[in-house]
């Protein structure tokens, strides 16, 4: 009997929680001012400035966040008059990727060949000595059991071409 006191208490106190409410005051007041507008009059569109096109034509320089390149091109062992990036060569695809993403995670050998295996660009590939891959045309030069060698040829800024080693180690415990 008690239980059902209490809950006949329960019910009665949530059902005066749902009382209708009828103080819409705030809602009337926002419709009479409605109301009482002109039809047809809206607010001007606001004015907005015209877009301004920014064209970037630093893009054949030098990246600020690499190392800086000697400034005497006789000095340089690495220096070539000869050295330019082929145009006509077809790209590969880890070329679409910035070199910096890619890490070594292991290799792979057979009888005839040694294959590095790097993570990045979404996945783990294998490469060879040959392949190419970074923006700035970086060909493997030689795979060992820790490190991926790398030769890049990059712009120095003034018009000439370099050629500029990288390494990719081997990470461990990846």
């Amino acid at each position: 009997m008690r239980f059902v006191r209490g809950l006949l208490l329960a019910l009665v106190a949530v059902l005066a929680g749902c009382e209708r409410a009828e103080d819409f005051s705030d809602l009337k007041a926002w419709l009479d001012e409605v109301r009482v507008r002109p039809e047809g009059v809206a607010e001007p569109l606001p004015v907005f400035a015209p877009y301004q096109a920014f064209i970037y034509s630093a893009t054949a320089l030098r990246s600020p966040f690499l190392p800086s390149l000697d400034s005497d091109p006789t000095r340089d062992r690495n220096f070539s008059g000869e050295v330019a990036p082929d145009p006509g060569r077809a790209r590969q695809f880890l070329e679409g990727f910035d070199i910096e993403q890619f890490e070594m995670v292991g290799t792979l050998s057979n009888s005839t060949s040694v294959f590095a295996l790097l993570r990045g660009a979404g996945g783990v590939h294998r490469v060879k000595v040959g392949d190419y891959l970074g923006r700035n045309d970086g060909r493997i030069v030689s795979i060992g059991d820790s490190t991926v060698e790398v030769v890049e040829i990059v712009s120095d800024g003034r018009g000439a071409w370099r050629e500029r080693p990288r390494t990719i180690s081997l990470k461990e415990r990846s």
